[in-house]
This record gives C-alpha cells, sequence and structure tokens, in this order.
C-alpha cells in the first residue's frame, strides 16, 4: 500500500475550532482574533495582562543539512505531540514557511506524516498575510526612498550609496541586480537596484525581534537605507517613513495561533532564514509559548552551527531568554551523506560511511555542550533502512560526549513516536546549565568573526576582504562595532564553501560584505557565494502543485 503524502494526511485530518484550542490553553476570546475556523491571531495584550509564570524553553535544532533531509520541524512538532502524551502541557513556536521555497526545492514547512501543524495549506500559502505586509512595508520605505530623490533630495542621498532594496516573497534570480527609474526625468532617477525575498528583509529581522509597537516604529526608524554625498547614514526615521510602515505592520505583529493534528496548540509568527538571516520565529510568539505552556518547543532554522548559533547569540541576548535543553535532530541517511555516500545508496547499511559523517553531528553536539553550555540530546529520525548497528554506532559515538541519543518515530507515529524523546527533554530540563554565549559584544567586529569562525566552525580563522575591513571601519566608527553579528553563510557546511562535508579542518572563512541592520540591531556578514535573493531550481516544485474545481490542493508537500 503506498504511503499517504503530507497534505493527504492533513487533508483527512479533523481539526478542532481555533476557539476550542485557545480555551485549552487559556486564550480568553477578548485576545483573539480569528481568521476563519482553524486559524487566529492572539492580540499582543495578552502578554502584557497575564500573570502567567514562564514555562520551560526547549530549543531543536540539527545536523549540517543533506538532500536527504533531517525533519526538524517534523520532530519539533512531534516532541510536543509527545510531550503531551506523557502528561505534560507543550505549546509548540515555529516560523512561517515563505514562498520562495514552497515554489522552489524545499516544499513547505508544516512539518510532515504525523506531526505536522495545521492547516497545512493555508500555513504554506498567504497564511495571515504576515509576508505580504512585512513586503509591503519594505516596498513602501522603497517608493519614499526614491521618491524623495526624485523631489529635490533635500537629504542629500547619494543614488550610488542605497543600501536598501526593494522585496518580493518569490525565489526569482531576475530580480537580483536591476537597473530602473527609467523612461525620462519624471520616472525616476534611473540607478541600479535590486531584490531580496521577503524573508532576509531588515523589515522581517525588525517584526521578529519588536517587543510591541512602540518598540517596532522604533526600530523601523533606526533602518539605514543609504548613506548621502557627505557619508552621513540616512534613516527611515529621516524619512518620515516609520509611522506609516508600522500601520502596515501592526496586525503582522500579532502572532498566529493553529494546532497540530493531534491539537497541540501551535504558534506560527515571522521566517527569517537562517542563511541569510537570524532564522527564528518571532521574540513575541516564544514568550507567548512560553506562558501558555510548561514547555515551549521552539525551532531554530537549517543546522545548529546557523539557526542555534543565531538565536543563541542573537536572539537569547536581546530577549533575555535562556533555554532549558537543546534537541539535536539527526538521521542516519544524512550522516552517511556526510560520510561520503552517495544518495542512491543511502538506503543500504554503510558502517563506514556513518563514521565518516558522525564528527559532523558530533562537533554540533560539542558546541551545543561546551561551546553554549546547555543540556543537549540528539533526536535521531528514524527511517526504515536504518539497521540496528548503525543506530548503535550513533548512541555510543554519542555517549563518549555524554549525550544521549533518543529515537524519533514521530512522522510514522505522530506524538506516541516522540514519547522517549519527550521523556529525555523533560529529564534534561530539570538538570543545571551553564549557558553562555559564543563570543562577548564588547570585542571588536573582526574579534566576534573570529569568534565564531574558530569556535562553532572550528576555521582556522576569518579573512575579510579590502571592501570587508573598509566596512568593519566605517560601521565602528558610526558607533556600530559593539553589536552581535548575523553570518550569512552556506547552510551546507560548517565552512563557507557548500562542498566540505562533515566536519572540515584547516580553512579560512571570508567575510566579503559587512553590512549593518540597525533596526534589527545586528551586523550582517556575507560570505562565500550566499545571496540574499534565491533562485528556482530546474524542475521547481510549483510545477507539481495544482487545484481542482473545489478549491482542493494537491503536489504540497
Amino acid at each position: 500500500m503506498a504511503l499517504k503524502s503530507d497534505i493527504e494526511i492533513a487533508q483527512e485530518a479533523r481539526p478542532l475550532p481555533i476557539t476550542a484550542i485557545a480555551e485549552a490553553c487559556g486564550v480568553d476570546e477578548a485576545y483573539l482574533e480569528q481568521y476563519g475556523r482553524y486559524k487566529a491571531k492572539i492580540d499582543n495584550r495578552f502578554l502584557k495582562e497575564t500573570a502567567r509564570p514562564d514555562g520551560r524553553l526547549v530549543l531543536v535544532t540539527a545536523i549540517t543539512p543533506t538532500p536527504a533531509g533531517e525533519g526538524k520541524t517534523t520532530t519539533t512538532v512531534g516532541l510536543a505531540d509527545g510531550l503531551r502524551k506523557i502528561g505534560k502541557n507543550a505549546v509548540v513556536a515555529l516560523r512561517e514557511p515563505s514562498l520562495g521555497p514552497v515554489f522552489g526545492i524545499k516544499g513547505g514547512a508544516a512539518g510532515g506524516g504525523y506531526a505536522q501543524v495545521i492547516p497545512m495549506e493555508d500555513i504554506n500559502l498567504h497564511f495571515t498575510g504576515d509576508f505580504h505586509a512585512i513586503g509591503a512595508a519594505n516596498n513602501l520605505l522603497a517608493a519614499m526612498l526614491d521618491n524623495h530623490i526624485q523631489q529635490g533630495n533635500a537629504l542629500g542621498i547619494d543614488p550610488k550609496q542605497i543600501t536598501w532594496r526593494r522585496c518580493v516573497d518569490m525565489n526569482d534570480r531576475q530580480l537580483r541586480n536591476i537597473v530602473d527609474g527609467l523612461g525620462g526625468r519624471m520616472q525616476g532617477v534611473p540607478r541600479e537596484d535590486g531584490f531580496d525575498i521577503t524573508v532576509a528583509s531588515e523589515v522581517m529581522a525588525v517584526l521578529c525581534l519588536a517587543s510591541d509597537i512602540p518598540d517596532l516604529k522604533a526600530r523601523l526608524g533606526r533602518i539605514i537605507v543609504g548613506y548621502t554625498y557627505a557619508g552621513a547614514p540616512v534613516t527611515a526615521h529621516d524619512l518620515k517613513a516609520e509611522g506609516a510602515m508600522a500601520a502596515l505592520l501592526k496586525d503582522a505583529l500579532k502572532p498566529n495561533l493553529v494546532q497540530t493534528l493531534e491539537h497541540t496548540p501551535a504558534l506560527i509568527h515571522g521566517g527569517p532564514f537562517a542563511n541569510i538571516a537570524h532564522g527564528c520565529n518571532s521574540v513575541t510568539a516564544t514568550r507567548m509559548a512560553l506562558k501558555l505552556g510548561d514547555y515551549a518547543i521552539t525551532e531554530a532554522g537549517f543546522g545548529a552551527d546557523l539557526g542555534a548559533e543565531k538565536f543563541l547569540d542573537i536572539k537569547c541576548r536581546m530577549a533575555g531568554l535562556k533555554p532549558d535543553a537543546v534537541v539535536l535532530v539527526a538521521t542516519v541517511r544524512a550522516l552517511k551523506h556526510h560520510g561520503g555516500a552517495a544518495k542512491a545508496d543511502l538506503g543500504r547499511e554503510d558502517l563506514a560511511a556513518l563514521e565518516r559523517g558522525l564528527p559532523n553531528l558530533l562537533q554540533h553536539v560539542d558546541n551545543i555542550k561546551n561551546v553554549f553550555g546547555l543540556p543537549c540530546v540528539v533526536a535521531v529520525n528514524a527511517f526504515p533502512t536504518d539497521t540496528a548497528a548503525e543506530l548503535q554506532l550513533v548512541e555510543d559515538k554519542c555517549r563518549e560526549l555524554g549525550v544521549r541519543v533518543a529515537l524519533s518515530e514521530v512522522w510514522a507515529k505522530g506524538g506516541e513516536g516522540g514519547r522517549a524523546l519527550a521523556e529525555e527533554v523533560v529529564r534534561l530540563c530539570g538538570q543545571p546549565s551553564d549557558f553562555r554565549y559564543s563570543y562577548d559584544l564588547d570585542g571588536s567586529i573582526e574579534d566576534k568573526l573570529e569568534a565564531i569562525c574558530r569556535r562553532v566552525y572550528r576555521a582556522d580563522g576569518v579573512a575579510l576582504t579590502p571592501a570587508a575591513k573598509k566596512q568593519a571601519q566605517r560601521l565602528t566608527e558610526l558607533g556600530f562595532g559593539g553589536l552581535p553579528i548575523c553570518m550569512a553563510k552556506t547552510q551546507y557546511s560548517f565552512s563557507d564553501d557548500p562542498a566540505l562535508l562533515g566536519a572540515p579542518r584547516g580553512f579560512t572563512v571570508t567575510v566579503r560584505n559587512l553590512k549593518v541592520s540597525a533596526g534589527a540591531g545586528f551586523l550582517v556578514a556575507l560570505t562565500g557565494d550566499i545571496m540574499t535573493m534565491p533562485g528556482l531550481p530546474k524542475v521547481p516544485a510549483a510545477e507539481k502543485i495544482d487545484v481542482d474545481e473545489d478549491g482542493r490542493i494537491s503536489g504540497l508537500f
């Protein structure tokens, strides 16, 4: 019998009305803004008016991604359902999917199998309109910037030093670099321009880090859009743009409430990518999950060297959060890929390839335990092709680092398959920890880059191009040298070279560009060939997505 697809499983589910989910987790109807029968937003007043204590914060992260897949979101959802199976009150906090990957190569981001959040189609396609609002606010700022120049340029903005780009929530390489303002004197000022994908917009980062509307407006106002002919930064506040931008974002600031297949409450809000942005759901959603559940289960994008590092060094530092435990997701298949096994051979037992690939997992584990000082469990996302010998090898190697392994069968069994993982997470949450960051803020920009590259990636060091060195000096002179670092780096390797799998050594990370996200409150370091506007693959997932005459969607995964 053929296995059911994720969308078929989701479409067969019988969700509870969202009012019932809200009532079960203690959200009064006065705070609920419904978007149909199965989605709602929770007003931010809830955080200000509730007296509930915080629950435990559990971060789910993963090994370095491979084409074999890891199942981080699936594990996150299944863990929350598993905690409920053992009698614990758990709430999920996740990022919203971007349309770029949905129609590109990765597909949706609502979990998989019997560990999903629903309504799956809505979550992956438009949802409650948050991303559209972010794109509109981003592009309003771009329009006001160009209009200011067209209308006389009282601020003296240098068109060749404009740093603010337009955005669209789609993978579209054609828009990476464009020339606009053509057509004559009344059609704008001709200049080089370009688009980022919406999840890379600083407005996305600002929304995810803002605590309320006043904080949102203040952060938006600090966004730097370019520089004057004299070299002074120009902000959104200088253009009088932050009020209108905040008006577009006022509803997007509120977290979205949905449910898992097993009716566990799930807050899905914000969606910065972890390879080109900071890779976490909103601070507001995380704080709300901590109030609603005794255990708040959240995730960070891509491998632990990206999403988890930024979650811990940026989000936790800014929001005053402290995780109680970390779950590191791995698959035997992916580890064999890191060990050099061909994709077609990943279903065969290959202990030699697995042993060669295990250093990738072990380096991530070592980082969580010894760089960040947090308790950790490895969740092996089970596949039918995993053999007892392979699973035993993973367990033995992790035991040498003092870390337990829990087999996760949530894809096939839902919460029931997450019991063992849930029990270990509860145990870890009762353990002492010595949480710390991987670098201090009082070091120079170069010091912080060096710390991340040496301590987390295990590089021999970092090299700044001449242009990046000048940018570091200028940013320091402008007073931004004390900000944390957001590394824009390939997700496929600890290094800045996607071809270096496993746990490479003997490499140097090259930073080619440094820019400030003053509203978000961090510096972005671009490395390697990383781009802020992805392209579609040769065969986009969009080719398989369809909708019938009754509005039933197929092909979404």
